[in-house]
């Protein structure tokens, strides 16, 4: 968060002509913490808190904040994954090599490391992605197969990075990934995932201004379009939502909303074309996303209402969507203090998905309310905050 953030603050306050206390009670953020903002006392707060701040002032998120990361790894996370930052980063170097990668070689171990990244497999992943990359990378040097090969293992890889908050080692990823595509569908769906970096980074506007030139480039003709241009167009159009939601953008957010639910209609049912679950969308990944946005409107009651009509168990336990709008319902629930049913949400994440859980700053951020709120903890409380390492 930007050090100015409390004299844009209190500049667009006066403007509007609201005292701190008009803007806490229209806000709904403390009195407190805005005397602290605006007195240099406090450098940051809270996306979710510049944006209450934001719609009570009327203006863009932007306007408050220039940038907002999620917090980035810690440094025994990063440590974990030096073997694939080495990989991403060594030139090619065939000489030495026992044995020349194979495009059939190549290909079979990328379809076999894609179940490790759709189930967050993250211990195996740490052992096979090195050498994987680097056998992507030799194959393209000696095969010209190898490049869509090479480009779909960045986009996964990068995927991974953001997932796991090491956002400088995605961006080089999806950087090498997008000039690595070899056709409009390639190119677009690793764009997609550059978009959910910038989103974890808080940049709404460069989200929003990329997500929303792309799906202009890539908008098909719905009376012919496949799956596969329905699907990516779909999820560049539930990005720009995203963003424009954050940017306190609602008019924009819905919007985008509506049409990318017209490319659920077209496609009648979640579909998965070829390039893996990345691409996966359909009806009820858009109402996940709506669902989403509720959360981040501060719609807890809304969130609640809208899960109860996705089918959950047509999704995988997989983080890709499911996890993230489990997180909302817990979120939910927390902020209706209903501190048992969001316990009972996150044991419903951990038994799917346990090594997803633990780099989740969501995660942390909605257990953290829950702590604050509860007199004592019951040891399922205890276990989860751990798990999220939660401060003590």
């Amino acid at each position: 968060m930007s050090a100015n953030f409390g004299e844009r603050l209190r500049e667009i306050r006066k403007r509007r002509g609201l005292s701190q206390r008009e803007l806490s009670q229209n806000s709904g953020v403390s009195l407190s913490l805005i005397r602290k903002l605006e007195q240099g006392e406090r450098e940051d707060t809270r996306l979710e808190t510049a944006r209450q701040l934001a719609s009570a002032l009327r203006v863009p998120t932007t306007r408050l904040v220039a940038e907002h990361a999620e917090e980035p790894a810690d440094d025994a996370t990063v440590n974990r994954w030096v073997p694939v930052h080495a990989a991403l980063a060594a030139p090619v170097q065939l000489d030495g090599l026992a044995e020349a990668p194979t495009f059939e070689g190549v290909r079979d171990a990328v379809r076999a490391a894609v179940p490790l990244f759709s189930h967050d497999r993250f211990v195996e992943l740490g052992s096979a992605l090195p050498s994987l990359l680097r056998d992507a990378e030799a194959l393209t040097e000696i095969d010209p197969r190898g490049r869509p090969l090479r480009a779909r293992l960045l986009e996964l890889t990068g995927w991974l990075m953001t997932q796991t908050r090491q956002f400088d080692a995605a961006e080089m990823a999806l950087d090498r990934a997008l000039d690595d595509a070899t056709d409009r569908i390639q190119g677009a769906s690793t764009v997609n995932t550059q978009c959910w970096l910038l989103l974890r980074r808080g940049k709404l506007a460069d989200a929003r201004e990329l997500a929303s030139r792309w799906a202009d480039d890539v908008e098909p003709r719905m009376s012919r379009a496949t799956p596969a241009e329905l699907c990516t167009w779909g999820w560049l159009l539930l990005h720009l939502s995203a963003a424009a939601v954050r940017d306190n953008r609602p008019g924009e957010a819905e919007d985008a909303l509506r049409l990318a639910n017209s490319a659920a209609v077209a496609l009648g049912r979640e579909c998965t074309p070829e390039g893996g679950f990345l691409r996966t969308f359909g009806p009820v990944t858009v109402a996940l996303k709506r669902t989403e946005n509720a959360m981040v409107a501060g719609q807890p009651d809304k969130v609640l209402t809208l899960a109860a009509r996705i089918p959950m168990n047509s999704l995988k336990p997989m983080s890709n969507n499911r996890n993230r709008h489990l997180l909302d319902v817990a979120n939910a629930y927390t902020q209706q203090r209903q501190y048992a049913e969001a316990v009972d949400v996150f044991k419903q994440i951990r038994a799917g998905s346990p090594q997803w859980l633990p780099n989740q700053r969501y995660a942390r951020d909605i257990l953290a309310g829950i702590v604050g709120k509860r007199r004592t903890l019951t040891p399922e409380m205890r276990e989860l905050a751990d798990l999220v390492n939660l401060p003590v």
